[in-house]
């Protein structure tokens, strides 16, 4: 697959590496990259083969959100009696996308991750982080509120008194202080970034696909759950694996002291 906006990648079993590629624009979303992102992860998803997602930025930048230089177009050309919001074209068909994906997707934040294109890594399931980035909720610096899913995400990782003042100020945040409040799993050097999301990748990609499907729906689903109402699905989810190939080789590697060999297509 060869698309315009987005590079793709292969760079271990069961990885897909999506590298974001409008450098010179700071990987700002445009219509067609919007459109590149999600028929790559509905191709990607749909193939057997591929367990896992990595997603970065080409250059300094993980992605500045919406292209502003796109959107001010749009909003000269729209009569406002009228206007559909940008975000409900562009940004957010592509985070929805994320949150709904069967598979996990390791955001991989390069550089700079502002506006939307924090919100985009923030619907990633997992966060590394270069020591070169920064991530912030800068939307308010151009008089708007966060308008790509942050107001959910961001309280759910940091807490409601810290999105609320990256949400208020557009402060940035530097790597440190992102692990520091729970932003991003990993702080790496630059030079170390992409390895190690790929690395985390291939860990993951080794277990078996129903099983990581079935883990990454609970998870995002107990976010609307109490305690009971996860239990109940996570039993159901438990009864539905319960008869898989995967997990027979599973007990019986475990009993026998030896790595298990599961069927990598998923035994659907």
């Amino acid at each position: 697959m060869v698309y315009e906006t987005i590079l793709l990648e292969y760079p271990a079993d069961g990885v897909a590496l999506i590298t974001l590629n409008r450098p010179e624009r700071g990987n700002g979303v445009v219509p067609e990259m919007a459109a590149d992102l999600i028929d790559a992860l509905n191709k990607l998803e749909a193939d057997t083969d591929i367990r896992v997602f990595v997603v970065t930025g080409a250059g300094k930048q993980f992605c500045a959100g919406a292209d502003l230089v796109e959107f001010q177009k749009y909003l000269l050309e729209q009569h406002a009696e009228s206007q559909e919001p940008y975000n409900a074209r562009v940004l957010w068909p592509v985070t929805q996308r994320f949150v709904t994906c069967r598979l996990p997707i390791i955001a991989a934040i390069n550089g700079g991750a502002t506006a939307g294109g924090l919100d985009l890594a923030l619907a990633c399931d997992i966060r590394i982080a270069s020591t070169a980035a920064k991530m912030g909720e800068t939307y308010i610096k151009l008089g708007l509120n966060p308008g790509n899913g942050g107001t959910y995400f961001l309280p759910r990782l940091v807490g409601s008194g810290m999105a609320a003042e990256m949400a208020l100020t557009g402060d940035l945040v530097d790597a440190e202080r992102g692990l520091a409040i729970g932003l991003v799993n990993h702080v790496v050097a630059p030079d170390a970034l992409i390895e190690t999301a790929i690395s985390l990748a291939a860990r993951i990609a080794e277990r078996p696909r129903l099983a990581i499907e079935a883990t990454k729906q609970q998870l995002r689903q107990s976010w609307h759950m109490d305690l009971v109402g996860s239990m109940n699905a996570s039993f159901w989810g438990v009864a539905a694996l319960s008869y898989s190939d995967d997990l027979r080789e599973g007990v019986a590697a475990a009993l026998e002291k030896r790595p298990p060999v599961y069927n990598k297509k998923g035994d659907k």
